[in-house]
């Protein structure tokens, strides 16, 4: 597929994936509560291979060459381990909290895109995503260090802080493997390898859902490979630099499902740290977009 050199569109598939992906987490934030962060997740994979490998059979999908099996591979596990931190801080907190706390991965993935893809990063971008910073930082002073911190919510926080560092790598590793592969591909492999890395758990951690539970792991199961193929056909035109400081975006669709599913409030610091996000995003995509790549999209 020939590579779109529009500047813009890459930007809205990402903000578009972004909001799909957070309205993904508000499903998977109800599943996990019922079954727990572990069973929904496992559950999830079969249900996504279900859906994209035939879609990619039939797009004349073949089995990978051995560079992009490794970045399928090592994706996959940690797409894995990323996810179960991710949902079971969610358990223990509200959803634009947990959203929030792992703002923190876009900051860390310019730095490995710069060490592992060569990646240069250019003074508008850095300022961007520091200014992307200050904003969580106001809505973690708003929303948390001024809160008690009872129960398992250290716990929580944890976890999601766990999972934005795996996410910062995935990140990187989603540019490194929208070069080599298809979206429909991707999907497929990082499902199945998903499964095969949390199956031996099942014995030990494995409940079963009822009907509700069921169907918030299947919409979940469409958003998240919804999203997933939309990131991937934005990573596979715009630069890491560029379109990591979009994450921030899903704060702001946080909020709104955390409003719709959960009741939360928004307070004045959340909506000042949401202001200094988005003004954030603006400056670090701002300007000339970068030269075209040969891909294999």
């Amino acid at each position: 597929m020939p590579r779109s050199d529009h500047p813009v569109l890459p930007l809205l598939a990402a903000v578009l994936a972004i909001g799909l992906l957070s309205w993904m987490d508000a499903f998977m934030k109800n599943a996990s509560l019922a079954v727990g962060a572990y069973s929904a997740l496992l559950l999830r994979a079969p249900l996504g291979f279900a859906v994209a490998f035939p879609a990619w059979r039939l797009s004349g999908g073949k089995w990978p060459a051995r560079p992009a099996l490794r970045i399928h591979l090592v994706r996959g596990v940690v797409v894995a381990v990323m996810g179960f931190l991710f949902f079971y801080g969610l358990t223990f907190l509200p959803l634009a909290q947990a959203i929030a706390i792992s703002f923190v991965a876009p900051l860390i993935a310019l730095f490995l895109a710069a060490v592992l893809l060569g990646e240069k990063i250019g003074r508008r971008v850095i300022i961007g995503a520091l200014l992307g910073l200050v904003g969580v930082l106001v809505i973690l002073a708003g929303k948390i260090l001024r809160e008690t911190m009872t129960g398992n919510a250290p716990l929580g926080i944890a976890a999601v802080l766990g999972s934005a560092l795996l996410y910062a790598w995935n990140l990187v590793l989603q540019r490194q493997q929208a070069l080599v592969a298809k979206p429909l591909e991707v999907v497929t492999f990082q499902s199945a390898i998903s499964f095969l890395v949390l199956i031996w758990f099942a014995p030990f951690f494995l409940v079963w859902p009822d009907a509700g539970a069921w169907r918030d792991i299947g919409i979940s199961t469409l958003l998240s490979y919804s999203g997933a193929m939309l990131l991937t056909w934005a990573y596979a035109r715009a630069e890491t630099q560029r379109l990591a400081p979009l994450e921030y975006t899903g704060f702001l669709w946080a909020v709104l499902f955390g409003w719709l599913f959960f009741g939360e409030a928004v307070s004045i610091s959340t909506t000042a740290g949401a202001m200094l996000i988005v003004a954030g995003c603006w400056i670090a995509t701002r300007g000339k977009p970068p030269e075209p790549e040969q891909t294999a999209l």
